[in-house]
Order: structure tokens, then C-alpha cells, then sequence
């Protein structure tokens, strides 16, 4: 198909608009007409990446997509990235046939196969590499360039019918959120982005929402309309932070320091919600004298020990008619969890906060008041670069401790507004029935220690890896040994819809679907609403949606009967739980609540007995304390000096507008409308210690590799810190990701990654 041309001027003024069209004069022109879409068929389907799934629709005419909408009732005006899915569909580098490698991996060079020798070829290798070193030989990787319920799901599914495979632990993004709401609030995917408008006071902790969850700006514009005060916490100044009442400069990764410090402030000023603390937290359960809760059954996790004031006795949380001590007397043989969580909080004074964090003491005293009475006031930690450090699950900790110390949660324009979506309001099922028995447990790879692990043969080694909607190549942390780690693999498998870089390095190359070539349904975490996802057109060559691609392979390996059922039967497969049903979301977008949603509400939390916590156990499980405290991370000025001084800038990254991860970032529509070279942004003073200037070409370095870009100069930053552009690919308009900088450290408690816990230098090209 030729590719319809689209001027930078007409793409923007169209990005405005709720609609673009595959091509710029016929566009105009239909735009100008009473009815343009009169006679065309619609289909309705959703941005299925990591972002915000906002719902589109299709008007197809003569069996191609012309036009694509933003359908979508319940967010703002579509983005650009949505409405430019139609040059996606119709790109140039697509993937049309399955291929197999005849060059050195990396070169790109592929012969078209059938689909039978590329599946054929591929459960031979994968018998190859059971009968050589048992299942768990067998990588396979999945992530969010695809959040629906039916294609990841049928990898991890046919990697079960398999016996167990290997495969990695821990997101990219948010592992750390995770590990501290599960324990805390017992859920995650959680957000309270219905009553932001509703909020008195908004603090943006590491958080960039203008850019990362732009459908509902329209929702703090309206909170500020109303008085609302927006406040950022960033070592950069973002974008959101140019739109707020103030930008607070913090020293990455010392978040954690300033919650501790603000609770520290909140106790010693009275701002302690007692009567919610008492009634809806664990702050009163009783711990002895070597930190352990004390329980009156040992059986029974859930019966807490607290001191009773009126009987003075010890009893359990939840007997009738007591009232729990927040504290008890010094010298008892047992004290509270409030008073574990405050004494981590007593050193952090407002000056040993500003020594530690770069934020000075009246202003860390500023941030509390406000918080603490301007109610309701609402955290938005939204994925924020701040917990992508080594010890980013304190600093998530500490925001819930505030929230919950304050009463600042289950009530509208409260909470902490994190990535959530349908997930939070209902339950749903599989698409797939499970294996007749049950896969073994076969220990996992750390996200963060991808390309090292595998390198290693650690936990297992790998014969076999196949990957699909994710970019191993230059979105994975030291992006250069996880290439290394791809061509030491005998046989790597990739499944994608355009020539990705992961791609080049394919033995076998396999053609996948894009939106409106399938069918499916979203019900997840980044939207409210279920939405099914219907094929508008026929895939463009030979590709096939990866659940078709299991299928195959699982009729190959001898259980296809359980992946081979009609689509529409796996959509009810998933819709089962939720009471929802195909016919509902056939009609439309489908909410299971009715009214603003507000996690939590009336302090009902989803832990075992509805109490949040502030002990956590899991944490003690594996050698921290159970409750926030403050640990320096290794790779920082601080933490480790010597490196330091070869590399003392610390590195942090940031989303743009452009893309989704590597998602649209070779895009023909999004290239013509956004800049084609990354940039790294730096203070004045760092630039003019180096001899740089503004636009000036610069290498970011460190002993992982080189980022070739360009340099940003000027104030919007911490003296001291760089901040670098997420998503790029590898040797795209001949630069490169800056993930070949990226610290590989594990977060333990999350086991997710520490990527803006990374030290480098800049010198000039």
C-alpha cells in the first residue's frame, strides 16, 4: 500500500481534532464534508500498550482502515500517538511474512518461509531443548506492547502446558509500587484519578501526569479552577511542573527521607488522624521487644494483640469496645507499630532532610502543612521515576504511611493515584483452561539482571527463547550485555509488526497482529472500562495474532485443544467473573461501577481483615524492616564515592510524548511531528563545566557503553543530575537507547529495576 503523505503543520492542527485520516488532502477534504464517514463501517478497539487504553474506532472502507477515531466517552481528545495507529497498520517496516535468518544476528537479513516451516522449526527446537535440559530451558518474555487479555496470557499459558518455563520477575516500571501496596493495602492497580478535580491539595511525587496520563489533565485543570494547589516533586522541572503552584528539586533517590521527614513533622505537630488510625490501621498492633507482632494464636495471622486504654489490659484489635493505644508507656515489654514507623521518622528533622535530599527545611515544612491541612489533599506516585531506584519501595511506603497517618485516603480527592484500571472493580477469568497438571516451579530471572542471568546460565540455562510484545533490545537495563545475552542463546524466537531492533536479531521472525487485525478484549489495569477489541480488516500479508501463533505451536506439541476455541468463547472465558457479558461490550465500552470511583472508600481495605498496615511482613521475610526506613542507594554520589568521581552525574530518564516505551517510536506520523534525535537535558553549571553548550552533539557514558544525543541546556534541572530519554531504538537515526547506561541492579523488595539510580559523564562528541 502507498504511503499516504501527512505534512508536520496539518498532523498537529488534526491532533486537535477528534479524528485523522490514512492521508492529508483527503482528510481536509472530509473533514469539510456534512458527513464523511456516511457509508463507512466502524469497529471499535483500544491503544492496548502501557498507557491509558483509550478506546478507538475504525471506519473502514473497500477492506482498509481510512480513518481513525477516538471514540472514547470517558477520557479527553485523543493524542496524536492514537489517532497515527493507522501508519502502524500500514507501515513500511512491517513484518508480512514469517522469516529466518540467513546473515550474523543483529544484520536483519531474513528469507520468507511458510508459516508451517517457521512453526514446525520452532517445536522442533522447542522438544530439542526439553529433551537436552527440561522445560525450564525454555525463555519466554512478554511485556506491555500488548495489555490484553489474550495474547500474553496465551504465552504464559503455553508455557504451563509445557511443564514450566523459564521466565523474568519483576516489571520494568513498577515492581516497587507493588511491593509496598500489597502488604500495605493488600492491592494493587489502584488510582483515584475520578476525584482529582475534587482534590484541595495535589502532589506530584516523581510523577509527570501532563505526559504520562494526559486524558485526564482536563481533571487537575478543573481541581485548580477550584482552588486546588499543585505541587511537584522532581529532580527535574517537567512539564507538569512548568503548569504547578510550585517544583520542588529533590536528589534522586532520597525520596524516602523526605516522606520520613514529613511524618516525622505530622506526629510532633498533631496532624495524627487517630480515631481513622485506630479504627482502620494496624498503627495499634504490638510488636515485642525484637520487633516481631505479637499475636494471641500463633494459627491465626489475623488475631493482632493491641493495649486496650479502657481496661488496660491486652486484647485483640478487634474485640468489642476498646479503645487501642496509638503508643504505649515507655519501659512496657511491647510497643506499638506507630511507634516503630516514628522512631525511623525522629532523626529526619526538616535540616537533616535538607542535608540529605537537596530540598531546603522550610520547604520540606511547607510540603507537610499543606498536606496535612489542606483537606483532602491527594498524592499522584502514578509509575514516577522515583521509586525506579534500588530502594524505590520505601519511598512508596512512605507516601501510603502519609496518606493513611493523615486520614488522607477512601474518600474522594484523596489517596494515592497510582496505574490502575478495570482490574480494581471487578474480577475476571482466563482465557484458557489450565494444564491437566500442574507446571512445576522453576525459579525465575530478575527483570533488572536479564542479559546478565542468561549470559550466566542463571537460575537455568537457556536453549530456547521466545519473545513477543516487548523490546528485549534497548528497553532492558545495560541494554548492551542483553544483546550479548540474545546472541548466546542457540535459538531466539521474536514475534513482532514491524522491523523492530529485537527483531534483527530473530532466527525465526514471526509476522503479529496490530490493533484492528484481531479480536480480543481488554479488561486491565490502565482503564476503567472493559473493551472488546474487534478486527476491522484483514492482517496485513501473513500476520497472525500471537494467541493463533500458541495455538499452532500447542497443536504441535500435542494440546491444541486448549488453545484452539473460538475467540469469542475466550472473551467470555475472561468476562465469566465479572458478570459482564460479550453482548454488552459489543454495544460499547462497559463500566462495573456506577459513579466516581474512590479506592478504599470508608478506610475498607483489601487486606485479609480490611485494615491497612504499616508492618510488613514480606519485607522482614527477606531481611529488611518491616517498616519504612531510609537506605542509601549504591550507584550515587554518596553511596559509592570512588565511582563517583570517574562518573558523577546521576542519570535519570524520563517519558516523552512521542511514544510508549519503543511503541510508536518509529512511527512515520510521530517522526514527522516530534524531534528525531534524543536529547539529554543538563544544568547550566554541569554544561559549562564541560565545555558544552546548548544543541551542541554529546556522548552520556559510563562502563555499560555510550548514548550519543544532544544537549539540552539549562536550569530546568538539579546541578548534579542529567536527565535522558526513554524509548529510543537501537541505531535509530543513528543513536541508540539510552538503556545501554542503565544501572542493572535488582530492587530487591519488588525485584524490580534501578534504572534512575545510575551514575555517568558527559564529554562532547
Amino acid at each position: 500500500m502507498a504511503s499516504p503523505q501527512i505534512s508536520r503543520r496539518d498532523f498537529l492542527a488534526l491532533a486537535g481534532l477528534t479524528s485523522a485520516s490514512a492521508g492529508c488532502p483527503a482528510m481536509a477534504q472530509a473533514l469539510k464534508a456534512k458527513d464523511p464517514d456516511a457509508g463507512l463501517k466502524t469497529f471499535q478497539a483500544t491503544c492496548s500498550m502501557e498507557c491509558l487504553h483509550c478506546n478507538l474506532k475504525a471506519f473502514v472502507k473497500d477492506g482498509k482502515v481510512v480513518k481513525i477515531s477516538n471514540a472514547n466517552a470517558f477520557d479527553g481528545k485523543p493524542c496524536a500517538r492514537g489517532l497515527s495507529r493507522i501508519k502502524w497498520l500500514y507501515a513500511e517496516n512491517r513484518v508480512l511474512h514469517p522469516m529466518k535468518r540467513v546473515g550474523e544476528r543483529g544484520e536483519g537479513k531474513f528469507v520468507a518461509i511458510t508459516w508451517d516451516e517457521a512453526l514446525d522449526t520452532i517445536a522442533g527446537k522447542i522438544k530439542e531443548a526439553i529433551a537436552k535440559d527440561g522445560s525450564q530451558s525454555l525463555l519466554f518474555t512478554s511485556a506491555s506492547g500488548n495489555m490484553d487479555n489474550l495474547h500474553n496470557p496465551a504465552q504464559v499459558a503455553f508455557g504451563n502446558y509445557l511443564g514450566g518455563t523459564t521466565r523474568t520477575l519483576g516489571s520494568l516500571c513498577c515492581s516497587a509500587v507493588t511491593a509496598a501496596m500489597m502488604p500495605i493495602v493488600g492491592m494493587r492497580y489502584v488510582d483515584t484519578r475520578d476525584t482529582i478535580d475534587q482534590a484541595k491539595y495535589i502532589l506530584c511525587w516523581g510523577n509527570n501526569p501532563l505526559v504520562t496520563i494526559q486524558a485526564y489533565w482536563h481533571l487537575y485543570l478543573k481541581a485548580k479552577e477550584r482552588g486546588a494547589k499543585i505541587v511537584v516533586i522532581d529532580p527535574r522541572k517537567s512539564e507538569t511542573a512548568v503548569r504547578a503552584d510550585k517544583w520542588v528539586s529533590i536528589i534522586p533517590g532520597t525520596d524516602t527521607a523526605l516522606g520520613l521527614g514529613m511524618i516525622r513533622w505530622i506526629a510532633a505537630n498533631g496532624k495524627l488522624d487517630k480515631p481513622f488510625l485506630k479504627q482502620h490501621t494496624g498503627a495499634v498492633y504490638l510488636v515485642d521487644k525484637d520487633g516481631k507482632l505479637m499475636r494471641e494464636d500463633a494459627k491465626d495471622p489475623n488475631s493482632y494483640l493491641v493495649f486496650d486504654e479502657k481496661s488496660q489490659k491486652l486484647v485483640r484489635h478487634d474485640a468489642k469496645n476498646i479503645d487501642p493505644a496509638l503508643e504505649v508507656k515507655a519501659g512496657s515489654p511491647y510497643r506499638t507499630v506507630l511507634s516503630m514507623v516514628l522512631e525511623q521518622a525522629e532523626p529526619w528533622t526538616p535540616e537533616a532532610v535538607a542535608d540529605t535530599t537537596g530540598v531546603p527545611a522550610a520547604t520540606v515544612v511547607e510540603l507537610v502543612k499543606d498536606y496535612s491541612t489542606n483537606k483532602p489533599s491527594m498524592i499522584v506516585n502514578n509509575m514516577g521515576s522515583f521509586q525506579r531506584t534500588q530502594y524505590g519501595t520505601q519511598a512508596v511506603g512512605a507516601q501510603y504511611y502519609l496518606a493513611l497517618l493523615t486520614g488522607n485516603i477512601g474518600k474522594a480527592g484523596t489517596g494515592i493515584c497510582d496505574a490502575g484500571g478495570v482490574t480494581q472493580m471487578a474480577k475476571f477469568g482466563s482465557a484458557f483452561p489450565p494444564p491437566p497438571n500442574k507446571p512445576k516451579k522453576v525459579a525465575p530471572i530478575p527483570t533488572a539482571k536479564l542479559g546478565e542471568y542468561v549470559l550466566a546460565g542463571k537460575p537455568n540455562k537457556i536453549n530456547f527463547w521466545y519473545t513477543q510484545t516487548c523490546a528485549i533490545v534497548g528497553q532492558w537495563p545495560n541494554a548492551n550485555k542483553v544483546i550479548e545475552a540474545v546472541k548466546s542463546v542457540p535459538f531466539f524466537v521474536v514475534a513482532e509488526s514491524v522491523m523492530t531492533p529485537t527483531a534483527r536479531y530473530a532466527d525465526i521472525l514471526l509476522p503479529a497482529t496490530t490493533v484492528f487485525e484481531y479480536d480480543s478484549v481488554m479488561a486491565g489495569a490502565r482503564n476503567h472500562y472493559i473493551q472488546l477489541i474487534e478486527k476491522a480488516v484483514e492482517p496485513q500479508g501473513e500476520a497472525k495474532p500471537d494467541y493463533w501463533i500458541m495455538g499452532q505451536l500447542a497443536k504441535r506439541m500435542g494440546f491444541g485443544e486448549a488453545f484452539n476455541i473460538p475467540v469469542e468463547q475466550m472473551i467470555k472465558n475472561v468476562l465469566k467473573p465479572s458478570g459482564i457479558t460479550y453482548e454488552q461490550i459489543k454495544k460499547g465500552p462497559v463500566c462495573p461501577v456506577k459513579g466516581p470511583w474512590i479506592p478504599f472508600k470508608d478506610g475498607i481495605f483489601k487486606t485479609p481483615n480490611g485494615k491497612a498496615n504499616f508492618y510488613c511482613e514480606p519485607w522482614a521475610a527477606k531481611g529488611f524492616l518491616p517498616v519504612v526506613t531510609y537506605l542509601q542507594v549504591d550507584e550515587s554520589p554518596k553511596g559509592n564515592p570512588e565511582l563517583a568521581q570517574k562518573y558523577p552525574l546521576q542519570a535519570i530518564q524520563r517519558k516523552v510524548i512521542r511514544n510508549i516505551h519503543t511503541s510508536f517510536q518509529d512511527n512515520e506520523w510521530i517522526n514527522q511531528l516530534f524531534e528525531d534525535e534524543p536529547t539529554v537535558l543538563m544544568h547550566t553549571k554541569d554544561a559549562e563545566a564541560r565545555g558544552i553548550k546548548q544543541g551542541d552533539k554529546v556522548v552520556v557514558f559510563n562502563d555499560r557503553g555510550e548514548h550519543p544525543t544532544i544537549a539540552v541546556v539549562n536550569d530546568n534541572i538539579r546541578p548534579g543530575v542529567v536527565c535522558l530519554e526513554n524509548g529510543w531504538w537501537m541505531g535509530q537515526f543513528g543513536f541508540n537507547s539510552s538503556s545501554v547506561l542503565t544501572n542493572d541492579t535488582v530492587q530487591i523488595l519488588g525485584t524490580g529495576t534501578s534504572i534512575c539510580s545510575t551514575l555517568v559523564n558527559v564529554r562532547k562528541a
